[in-house]
């Protein structure tokens, strides 16, 4: 059932559940990430044979069909949400009619079915735990409703949560580079040293930086300003958080530093970029 927002009069149309059976998916008129925390489980996705050993993740929509034929000692929660709950403008705001965009687009490819096992996404050990924690939150911020912006805060998980696995999904050969993509996916939020890249990948600056030029067009921490900024910018146009907060949640210190990157990367400052668009929104 829909989350009710006790704090706006709305139905917010997402489930959590810590327990996830696998009896009754996939779930109609929503898109489900799994996290398969132990155990293994087998069977069938869209036809094709389907193998998840824990730690897993499933991602389905509502068009897949799944057939599970075999589970070992499965435990498992699942976060579900209807595709509108990505639109920018909260349903308060869209009376008599729903906008197309802009919508949070990280994530989407994982819905898509262009391999048989695009769903299944590779997961590490380094992103386990982040994974877990993300889920953790999310289930507490949809039973607790702590205060009026527990919306803004499950898009901010859910962003966090669909690019580290859209990433993973793209890599299939562990390169260097790859372990410090993952450190920078997984920490962002924290401070990051060229150090700390170097110690992860096990290279000297110049080799890294090489290699990051190479695959990235950019250093490692080229790459890692501009995913915080990427981020900041989801959040600014998909939640209401304060600027503040944006910028503790994306790694920069103080949201003075965040405006001067954003200036100087964007061209405008983060309250310009979030008014244009919410603008755009509302506009279509």
């Amino acid at each position: 059932m829909p989350q009710t927002d006790r704090y706006k009069n709305r139905s917010v149309n997402i489930e959590f559940f810590p327990v996830e059976d696998f009896s009754n998916l996939p779930y109609a008129r929503r898109f489900t990430i799994i996290l398969v925390t132990s155990g293994t489980l087998n069977g069938l996705l869209n036809g094709h044979p389907l193998s998840i050993v824990a730690p897993g993740v499933l991602c389905l929509s509502e068009d897949d069909v799944i057939q599970i034929n075999e589970k070992l000692n499965v435990a498992a929660q699942s976060f579900c949400y209807d595709n509108d709950f990505l639109n920018t403008v909260t349903l308060s705001d869209t009376q008599g009619f729903y906008p197309t965009g802009p919508r949070i687009l990280t994530g989407l490819s994982l819905f898509q079915r262009d391999h048989p096992l695009l769903g299944v996404p590779r997961i590490t050990e380094k992103a386990f735990p982040f994974l877990f924690d993300c889920f953790f939150i999310l289930g507490m911020e949809v039973q607790a409703q702590s205060d009026s912006n527990w919306v803004c805060r499950i898009k901010k998980y859910l962003i966090q949560i669909m690019g580290l696995l859209e990433e993973l999904s793209r890599t299939h050969e562990r390169s260097p580079v790859d372990f410090a993509l993952e450190y920078i996916h997984t920490n962002y939020s924290r401070k990051i040293s060229l150090e700390d890249l170097t110690k992860c990948a096990h290279l000297n600056r110049v080799t890294l930086n090489k290699l990051f030029q190479e695959r990235c067009g950019k250093t490692s921490i080229g790459y890692l300003l501009d995913y915080r900024l990427k981020v900041a910018c989801d959040l600014l146009t998909h939640t209401d958080m304060k600027l503040n907060d944006i910028a503790h949640a994306t790694g920069f210190e103080y949201d003075t530093y965040l405006i001067k990157q954003f200036k100087a990367k964007k061209g405008m400052s983060p309250t310009q970029y979030r008014i244009i668009t919410r603008k755009v929104a509302h506009a279509q």
